[in-house]
């Protein structure tokens, strides 16, 4: 069965804290150059100021399944709802100077067709040979032959990881936390 990709079904598994990013907060990030779906290189680890760097698994695609049982994992389910979120709060994070970049596992053309499907203003990071993921030893999981970055945020400031939200849960919401975090900061 084809899902819509744009709402999040009911009863959607809670993913919990692992542990697996307890090790971010306050380290420097290493120097990993990644494809925007800009065309350029990026290196967020030399980038001044604030950044949001939001990782989610996977998009999906209108009229494309998603892998079997992607519902029951927690966590996985709710990318673009995600990315909708940010779009459409882009210009308050905007007011914060906050560079703002979605990063996933998946390969720019398929990151390229989620930009331009949704109008996002900002540009998705590709780390499809997983250098990034495994420099900062990211968490992760496998489904279907793909290995897939958990869902978390990452706040940079300079180089240097200050804030990091994980687990996270409801995909669609958690741009209200990180606009929250920025104004209390």
């Amino acid at each position: 069965m084809v899902e819509n990709v744009y709402v999040l079904p009911d009863n959607l598994p809670v993913p919990e804290d692992d542990g697996a990013c307890r090790h971010l907060p306050g380290i420097e990030l290493p120097s990993v150059p990644l494809l925007a779906t800009t065309g350029e290189m990026i290196d967020v680890a030399s980038l001044p100021g604030l950044t949001v760097l939001y990782c989610f698994p996977r998009t999906g695609r209108p009229g494309v399944p998603n892998p079997e049982g992607w519902d029951l994992i927690p966590g996985a389910r709710g990318c673009t709802p995600q990315a909708c979120s940010f779009r459409d709060h882009f210009q308050e994070l905007q007011q914060f100077d906050a560079r703002v970049f979605g990063f996933s596992t998946q390969t720019p053309e398929v990151q390229q067709e989620l930009v331009e499907r949704l109008h996002l203003p900002f540009s998705l990071l590709s780390d499809e040979h997983l250098t990034f993921v495994q420099a900062l030893r990211l968490p992760t999981f496998t489904v279907e032959g793909m290995t897939l970055v958990k869902r978390l945020t990452l706040i940079v400031e300079s180089g240097k990881i200050i804030k990091v939200f994980y687990p996270i849960f409801p995909p669609d919401k958690h741009v209200n936390e990180v606009l929250a975090w920025l104004a209390q900061r």
